[in-house]
């Protein structure tokens, strides 16, 4: 979307009228021919922008192109102005998505590495002579210490996904 944004504001910028710069845009990106088909026939571009958004995989950023189209279009201030805006917020908008993607997963990863380190531990206690298996497995203590344990443990990773995924929303 960002590259479709970037070549309308583009050909609007050196004077071509906005639907040749659709057409133009389309050849880019084949989808677009709806909204091609729209501006030919003097129907809502912005409304078919959004239509198409709603049903492309991926093409949610066509939104931010509708609402420039509106604006230019009610407001009659330039198209490709607007457009420039609109493809400088998109690249915004990406370099903050990787960036929060970036540090969510070191949070997962940390999250993951601590919930292994009790394997981890039964494990050293094994080798270094000691059965904590036997008391984990065999006493009633240990199966309710086993039980809290993983208890604790698919809680503690639920949250940590939970908050990851509150972060990440858009």
């Amino acid at each position: 979307m960002l590259e479709v944004c970037d070549l309308l504001a583009a050909d609007l910028a050196v004077g071509r009228p906005p639907g040749t710069a659709l057409a133009v845009a389309s050849q880019r990106w084949p989808p677009l021919s709806a909204a091609v088909e729209a501006a030919r026939l003097g129907a809502d571009v912005p409304e078919a922008l959004r239509r198409l958004a709603a049903e492309e995989p991926g093409a949610t950023d066509l939104l931010w192109v509708a609402g420039a189209w509106q604006v230019a279009q009610d407001s009659g201030h330039g198209l490709a102005a607007a457009l420039e805006r609109t493809g400088r917020g998109l690249r915004a908008r990406r370099r903050t998505r990787r960036l929060v993607d970036s540090e969510l997963a070191s949070a997962r990863a940390t999250a993951r590495l601590v919930a292994c380190l009790p394997l981890a531990v039964l494990l050293m206690g094994s080798g270094a002579g000691s059965d904590p298996w036997a008391f984990l497995l065999t006493t009633a203590v240990g199966l309710a210490c086993l039980c809290l344990g993983l208890g604790l443990l698919a809680l503690g990773l639920w949250w940590i996904e939970r908050l990851a995924e509150r972060a990440a929303a858009p």
